[in-house]
């Protein structure tokens, strides 16, 4: 059986879902928010050791030991039952619901798209990400985490004001609750103007990298699926693809250097992960230059530009229910 951890409004698992349905294949999905208002999940130990786990929905009673794939594709955090209305006790049963599914899932040994949430979490962290991709033989632009308000001037004089600025993560999304975001920004003069404030906030930045055409390879277990994204048609796109301007930028599939496709595998593998949404710029040059990766990336949208068949790879490797055996690496990502 598979087991789909998403949202109810999900799109990329729609797709998959009917795709994985007209295969014959058995699947269940569900929201983990709905533990514990309407779902109930339980494990039991016998006294030598002997485990039943499952989950119950009412209409549905899911044994949790036939599970042989797992996407943890977009799961919500659990919300406690509406009729607890004290915020203390809200914030205790749902933390405590965190703690409590985290023991679960990390206990399925099972094939994980695209891994274990505690992989996830490690392989999502930004310097760990550059540190590996540069070992790996990766090309990387000149970049500085920092608070520093010095350790900032001293790097914008060092590439002549040509720089830009990134966040570490997406709290800033998840925290607002709206789809307010903040992307790559060029540093401006006027930027440079507030340097002192970088020591209230660590901030990412970066020599800014010339480009040809913005890349996003998918990899799927083993398989390589490279997207140009000529970013550079639009004003809206040129310093950060994410801004979406799809009727001026034009997607087309990518044949990647045979070393450089191989490169992509191993740094997800490295990663703990047998999925990865990985970011690239080829510049006029013809340098591949690693900006990141993006353990549980969106890929549907560049799947229906270019034709890409990410989605029956998805199902493929779910079906499948192959654990990857990648030894060291993956024990180091969830350690």
């Amino acid at each position: 059986m598979i087991l789909i951890l998403t949202d109810d409004f999900d799109p990329h698992a729609d797709h998959v879902e009917r795709k994985l349905r007209q295969r014959g294949a058995e699947l269940f999905r569900f929201d983990p928010k709905k533990i514990p208002s309407s779902v109930e999940m339980s494990i039991a130990y016998s006294a030598v050791g002997k485990v039943r786990w499952e989950l119950s929905t009412g209409d549905d009673q899911i044994d949790l030991s036939r599970i042989r794939s797992v996407w943890y594709r977009r799961p919500n955090a659990s919300v406690a039952d509406p009729s607890i209305t004290n915020k203390v006790t809200r914030d205790y049963i749902e933390d405590e619901c965190k703690f409590f599914t985290n023991d679960v899932w990390n206990m399925m040994e099972c094939l994980w798209l695209p891994a274990p949430p505690s992989a996830i979490r490690k392989a999502d962290l930004k310097a760990s990400q550059l540190s590996l991709a540069g070992s790996l033989g990766f090309e990387l632009p000149p970049t500085l985490f920092t608070n520093s308000p010095k350790e900032f001037l001293e790097f914008y004089r060092e590439h002549n004001g040509n720089i830009v600025s990134k966040l570490l993560s997406s709290s800033l999304y998840k925290l607002t609750g709206t789809t307010f975001n903040r992307y790559t920004h060029v540093v401006s003069k006027r930027d440079v103007a507030y340097w002192r404030s970088v020591r209230f906030c660590p901030v990412i930045f970066q020599a800014y990298v010339p480009k040809r055409v913005e890349l996003r390879i998918t990899v799927v277990g083993r398989r390589v699926f490279a997207a140009e994204i000529h970013s550079q048609h639009s004003n809206h796109t040129r310093h950060d693809w994410r801004r979406y301007d799809q009727y001026q930028t034009p997607y087309f599939p990518h044949e990647l250097p045979a070393d450089l496709r191989q490169r992509c595998i191993q740094l997800v593998e490295s990663l703990g992960l047998c999925y990865g949404a990985i970011d690239m710029v080829l510049t006029p040059d013809d340098r591949y230059v690693f900006l990141e990766i993006n353990p549980n990336g969106q890929y549907l949208w560049i799947e229906e530009m270019t034709g890409l068949p990410i989605s029956e790879a998805v199902c493929d490797l779910l079906i499948s229910g192959r654990r990857k055996q990648i030894g060291e690496a993956f024990n180091a990502a969830i350690g």
